[in-house]
């Protein structure tokens, strides 16, 4: 019996129920929520080797629409062109609120900002070895600059990929059997 002056048995019924809401509504916690876009779909389809981290040479209309989240990197990739790094495909999206002098392209291609003994190493693995360059993720470092997380990939073969759905409905599976006991 709890030490309720008002009412004892209500005491008894109300809060063990109030407890448990309040123990049950806990604030998820954001992994990285500095994060512009990410990339889901180049980690089913390629094998990531390796990480990178670069910059990007960006526009003002671009880093104002960037703080908006109106980018996209799918079926987006980065190529070598004249021992530089480029990044083609990804998508942003410009704000309504751009001054009317600024033609803006949301698909132009933006340079990668590495230094050099990192670009030649990519660019040999490149050539060499069949890797593929692939963007990971958008996101902002706490120096307010862009960053673009670039893997170093090979890409997968279609029974690889079944294979990879294969083990993600598996381990749902057993999650599932798991939870039921």
């Amino acid at each position: 019996m709890t030490d309720c002056v008002i009412c004892p048995i209500l005491a008894d019924q109300i809060l063990p129920a109030v407890y448990q809401y309040i123990m049950a509504k806990k604030p998820k916690k954001k992994q990285n929520d500095n994060t512009i876009a990410r990339n889901r779909k180049a980690r089913f389809d390629y094998t990531i080797e390796s990480n990178y981290e670069a910059g990007l040479a960006l526009e003002g209309w671009e880093v104002k629409s960037l703080r908006a989240g109106k980018a996209q990197i799918d079926e987006s990739y980065i190529f070598a062109k004249n021992g530089e790094l480029e990044w083609v495909g990804g998508t942003i999206t410009p704000l309504i609120t751009t001054s009317t002098h600024i033609h803006p392209s949301p698909t132009r291609s933006r340079k990668i900002l590495m230094h050099r003994h990192e670009i030649d190493r990519l660019i040999g693995q490149i050539e060499r070895k069949g890797y593929t360059l692939v963007p990971l993720a958008l996101y902002w470092k706490k120096n307010g600059r862009v960053k673009i997380d670039i893997g170093l990939a090979k890409g997968k073969k279609e029974h690889d990929k079944r294979a990879a759905i294969k083990d993600r409905d598996w381990k749902r599976e057993k999650a599932r059997s798991l939870k039921i006991r």
